[in-house]
């Protein structure tokens, strides 16, 4: 099966869960991430670039309230298929022309470097870290730019044996579901 069919029948599979199933998954992987060793070790305060849901993504605001002292970030789409970076601020929000949610453009912007730990969204993920996000390449030009731990976010339901990565696909260093944590970094990391 060719990449964009395998996209569209992980995104059909996604799109048809139930508002009271993504609520549970996203509460789950909510509490299962703020207990999760990597997050509470991290330096005071640590600074988490995280996304804010969208088109039945988990939604992860509650890591807000659970994890009060993290300097959150998230990412705002800009020209030339780039994200830059921006402290989350829930009243400086504005509507992206594709429909989520955003920050402010005025708000400071966060160098990627001084992120620890990234929270990456995506339609499907592999246990050997491997990504399918929506086929724009954001997340694939941002994270070379930041040592930051990656940490891909899924539904138990999205996770993939394997899936078709390309050379320039970045790969993430753990897969987080609602049930489940994969560590992954030593099966692309050593293979570089």
């Amino acid at each position: 099966m060719d990449k964009s069919e395998l996209r569209r029948r992980f995104l059909r599979r996604r799109d048809t869960l139930p508002a009271n199933k993504v609520a549970a998954a996203s509460a789950a992987i909510c509490q299962r991430l703020a207990a999760w060793l990597p997050i509470s070790s991290l330096q005071t305060p640590p600074a988490i670039l995280t996304y804010l849901a969208f088109r039945n993504e988990l939604d992860l605001g509650l890591l807000f309230d659970l994890l009060p002292r993290v300097r959150w970030v998230v990412p705002r789409i800009i020209e030339g298929g780039r994200m830059v970076l921006h402290p989350y601020d829930s009243a400086r929000l504005t509507r992206h022309r594709f429909g989520m949610l955003e920050p402010a453009a005025d708000l400071p912007v966060v160098d990627p470097a001084l992120l620890n730990l990234t929270l990456v969204p995506g339609v499907a993920f592999d246990r050997q870290g491997g990504r399918m996000g929506f086929g724009g390449g954001y997340y694939d030009r941002l994270l070379p730019t930041t040592p930051a731990l990656r940490v891909g976010v899924t539904y138990d339901e999205c996770l993939a044996d394997t899936l078709p990565c390309a050379e320039h696909d970045q790969r993430m260093d753990w897969v987080v579901t609602p049930s489940q944590e994969i560590h992954c970094a030593p099966l692309w990391r050593d293979a570089k």
